[in-house]
């Protein structure tokens, strides 16, 4: 479990592609003379296990869906992401409850100065728009951001001074591919209360008839 508070950069050091998978190392910015084996990190959003240590460069290895699902498919040496370390019961949860697990690639459709923050837009999927609200939150590239405006297939978010200079959203431009990560809450009531819905036969679904009436009836609202 991540915040989406993200502690520093990285660079990617090594690719190895072997199998459909690939083998990933990644030297941090920051240091990390604590990490271990095993630990989990998220590395621009993508929560990976950490299979060797040293130097400040720890390695991963990245399955065929994590691949298929995330914008590193396209790493190459050089690249900069986001990094974070797991959660530790006790710590404040300064941003949102993130799982690492990322839903797709959105694109940066647009970006715009407004006052002292940069206004960025972002595509993804239609079928993933019912999980991003207004003023609810999102996590894009493993950085945890509250959603300013939203409709189907687009959302809208501003990025503060701090994030750009802390995070890859800095030299984000028009059209690159980012790594999107929905609200897991609002999956979780959709899946609970499917059941109740009319018509509702299939889990595999990927149409939605929940409203406020049915939440209510549930015990939701």
């Amino acid at each position: 479990m991540f915040t989406g508070i993200v502690e520093g950069l990285g660079t990617v050091r090594s690719l190895s592609r072997a199998a459909g998978g690939l083998h990933m190392g990644i030297e941090a910015d920051f240091s990390m003379n604590n990490v271990k084996v095993g630990d989990s990190i998220a590395v621009s959003g993508a929560c990976l296990t950490v299979v060797h240590f040293q130097d400040n460069i720890f390695e991963v290895d990245v399955a065929p869906e994590t691949l298929s699902k995330t914008t590193l498919g396209q790493a190459k040496v050089g690249d900069r992401v986001n990094l974070e370390r797991a959660l530790r019961l006790g710590d404040r949860l300064d941003g949102h409850m993130v799982t690492g697990h990322v839903d797709c690639v959105g694109v940066v459709q647009a970006k715009r100065a407004v006052a002292n923050a940069t206004l960025f837009s972002f595509g993804v999927p239609e079928a993933l728009s019912r999980y991003v609200v207004q003023k609810g939150s999102v996590a894009v590239d493993g950085i945890s951001l509250t959603v300013n405006a939203c409709k189907k297939g687009t959302f809208e978010v501003s990025i503060i001074p701090h994030t750009a200079k802390m995070t890859t959203m800095g030299f984000k431009k028009v059209g690159d591919p980012v790594n999107i990560e929905t609200d897991m809450i609002a999956k979780y009531v959709e899946r609970f209360t499917q059941p109740f819905a009319n018509g509702y036969t299939d889990t595999r679904d990927t149409t939605s008839s929940i409203d406020e009436t049915l939440l209510t009836k549930a015990g939701f609202m």
